[in-house]
């Protein structure tokens, strides 16, 4: 059982399968925020390898259900419409993990931390910025890699994609969609390094599989609370959480 429990106490296990289920619930309603919720707060009770690895499973078979949930033809619409996030955001990951062990993350955190919180906070206030037609590949180029820098070492390569989509404004069910494709792809490449550095091993491997269970569970029951929200009420949950993510990454980038 030590392997199931990634090396932690039976009492750590049951908090990092509720912490998982609560993610998968918040993942469900707004299309995104699992992996920022299970890193923050794994990071207070394991080690922040074993937190990484932890949530590396439950990410990638999540992202597969949200990107399919429509069907396959429209995840592949979409993976087509925004191949340009998607692959500078893998060659991002690609980069980046590596120099998981190395890098300060505080120092990534608070970069990452700030403009997001300032978009949102701008954002629920009232302002809606518009991304010109002529600059929208270049954006999805240097956001998607942006994301994916990030993601490689920590986890977390939503934000400035999140960022992106709500700034050319496209609806509900495309963005959870397109949401879903991006992390999907991102997720197989983030295993897959993570395979290769060490990150997943014989120990981590079967703790990450074990919070599949509630990560789904959760995500079914916030799939529920999204289809009964409308695109005002969405946009405006996503910019919340969005804003609540950027406070937790300042706090970490300056509290540890």
């Amino acid at each position: 059982m030590e392997f199931l429990y990634g090396g932690l106490p039976f009492w750590g296990f049951a908090l990092a399968c509720a912490v998982t289920f609560f993610s998968g619930f918040v993942k469900g309603a707004v299309g995104f925020a699992m992996p920022l919720i299970m890193i923050s707060a794994f990071s207070s009770f394991m080690p922040p390898d074993l937190a990484l690895a932890a949530l590396i499973l439950s990410v990638l078979t999540t992202n597969v259900h949200q990107s399919l949930r429509f069907g396959l033809q429209a995840a592949w619409a979409s993976a087509v419409k925004f191949w340009r996030v998607i692959a500078m955001t893998c060659l991002g990951i690609v980069i980046s993990a590596p120099f998981v062990v190395v890098l300060p993350q505080q120092l990534l955190f608070i970069l990452l931390g700030v403009p997001v919180m300032g978009f949102a906070v701008m954002q629920l206030s009232g302002w809606k910025p518009v991304i010109p037609t002529h600059l929208r590949n270049p954006a999805e180029y240097g956001l998607g890699l942006i994301g994916g820098l990030y993601g490689g070492i920590s986890g977390i390569w939503g934000p400035p994609v999140i960022v992106y989509l709500l700034a050319i404004n496209i609806d509900k069910a495309e963005m959870v969609r397109v949401l879903g494709v991006v992390f999907m792809i991102g997720a197989v490449v983030l295993t897959v390094a993570h395979l290769g550095s060490g990150v997943l091993n014989a120990t981590t491997l079967p703790f990450s599989a074990a919070l599949v269970v509630p990560a789904g569970l959760g995500m079914w029951l916030g799939f529920q609370l999204q289809d009964r929200l409308d695109a005002e009420r969405f946009r405006r949950w996503t910019l919340i959480v969005l804003m609540a993510i950027a406070l937790n990454l300042v706090r970490r980038a300056i509290f540890g």
